[in-house]
């Protein structure tokens, strides 16, 4: 390889001399930029988007983790949201945090990937280090951004370095942030995942440098790939349990006392958030494009987690008939419309495929959530009850689907009305476990 000839910026870093842009201000930058200025650097968040831009600089904060009080201190420390993309040019590292939707026709859509890439390299300066964040296929850093970037006259590993580093943003999670969460980089060449290794080592406690850039990308695939596989798992064995009058919630009770060779896992209504449901998919669609065959495991699981929502719906009706009552016309509260327990983030939500079957059965659905005030269901609002201990006494059924710890205070609660626990939370004479 021939020697780098770029201008050695990120050589000795010190914090306060290192400039960071992040593009996409979402549930990956953000959390980024307030990681790296709380660390002292200077960050320039950059997005597409005015209205989000906006609502940063007046201090209103649009992610779960990040409240609008840290968006005060990021502001007033060393924090600048953007829409100005020629500023890319002043800094020493870019990180691309942009969204990598999956579409089951089309497959991956990298657009955001490629046009954050276009921005770089119209102002891609020597010695810059610029990093995917975006979870994709193996082989997107290298096929898709790489040659875009290099559209700007520079040589990788030679002009500017480019590497691959995984989030691993887990939103609501207390005890591991940005921070304490191990970094794994992986770059195109040997100095590249060096560059990038002394980047983040002035943001986090560990980094983990891959063997390549491909590693890296296979690293957040695998790990969803085995959450996703899993809960597939015990999703089908809550069906049969369910049949076989076998209490699984206890028996997964039972076996997280072993202490090696097991880590527990639970089932639900189906699979939500960003990661879950989409990137194991990316590995799949890969294999299958590339390869030309099937990624079993993957499509297999997809398919059990894709159908829980209809199986959810098929147990309220038993419920009903058991009651002598009929789906249709029934009044069903669901408790709990995010993705994941006590925070607000809806994305790819099970509950929303929960409410649409149910209201194409002619139920009457209306919903609770501490952390939702109004909720769109396939461009239907449903009514949110105000004060939920009436609604618990007046409806036909109620379904739990996300476990916020608001409502554990209803094992407790006297009242006559069912509850389909999908989540495990509750325990009582009128409580039906998943």
């Amino acid at each position: 390889m021939e020697k780098s000839r770029g201008d050695h910026r990120m050589d000795s870093p010190h914090r306060q001399s290192v400039r960071l842009v992040v593009i996409g201000l979402g549930y990956v930058g953000l959390p980024l930029a307030r990681e790296a200025v709380r660390s002292g650097l200077s960050v320039t968040g950059f997005d597409t988007s005015k209205a989000i831009v906006e609502w940063l600089n007046q201090g209103k904060s649009h992610v779960d983790d990040i409240s609008d009080r840290d968006l005060a201190e990021m502001l007033a420390a060393d924090f600048h949201p953007t829409t100005d993309s020629s500023l890319i040019s002043d800094s020493d590292v870019v990180a691309i945090c942009v969204p990598t939707p999956l579409s089951p026709e089309a497959g991956p859509d990298l657009s955001a990937v490629e046009a954050a890439a276009s921005a770089v390299s119209v102002h891609l300066q020597m010695g810059q280090l610029v990093v995917l964040e975006s979870t994709s296929y193996p082989g997107t850093t290298e096929e898709v951004l790489v040659p875009i970037l290099e559209e700007s006259g520079l040589r990788v590993g030679l002009d500017f370095y480019c590497a691959f580093s995984p989030e691993r943003i887990d939103p609501g999670n207390s005890k591991y942030g940005l921070r304490n969460t191990p970094k794994v980089v992986g770059g195109i060449t040997s100095e590249c995942s060096e560059r990038a290794t002394r980047f983040y080592s002035l943001i986090v406690d560990e980094v983990v440098q891959a063997n390549g850039v491909r590693e890296a990308e296979m690293t957040k695939l695998l790990e969803n790939t085995y959450r996703h596989v899993n809960i597939a798992l015990v999703n089908e064995m809550a069906r049969f349990c369910h049949e076989l009058d076998i209490d699984l919630w206890d028996a997964i009770r039972c076996a997280s006392t072993k202490p090696f060779g097991y880590s527990p896992f639970y089932p639900g209504p189906g699979v939500g958030g960003h990661c879950i449901p989409i990137d194991p998919n990316y590995l799949s669609h890969r294999v299958r494009t590339h390869l030309g065959f099937p990624f079993r495991f993957v499509e297999l699981a997809q398919e059990i987690n894709a159908d829980m929502p209809s199986y959810v719906v098929r147990r309220a009706q038993d419920l009903l008939n058991a009651d002598s009552r009929p789906l249709r016309g029934s009044k069903v509260l669901l408790l709990g419309v995010t993705y994941k327990q006590d925070i607000a983030d809806q994305r790819e939500s099970p509950a929303v495929q929960v409410a649409q079957l149910l209201v194409e059965a002619g139920a009457r659905v209306s919903f609770h959530d501490p952390f939702v005030e109004m909720w769109e269901v396939e461009g239907i609002h449903p009514n949110r009850v105000p004060a939920l201990e009436d609604a618990v006494d007046t409806a036909d059924l109620i379904i739990l689907l996300q476990s916020h710890k608001e409502y554990a205070f209803l094992s407790e609660y006297s009242h006559s009305t069912t509850i389909l626990d999908t989540r495990g939370l509750l325990s009582g004479e009128s409580v039906v476990r998943l």
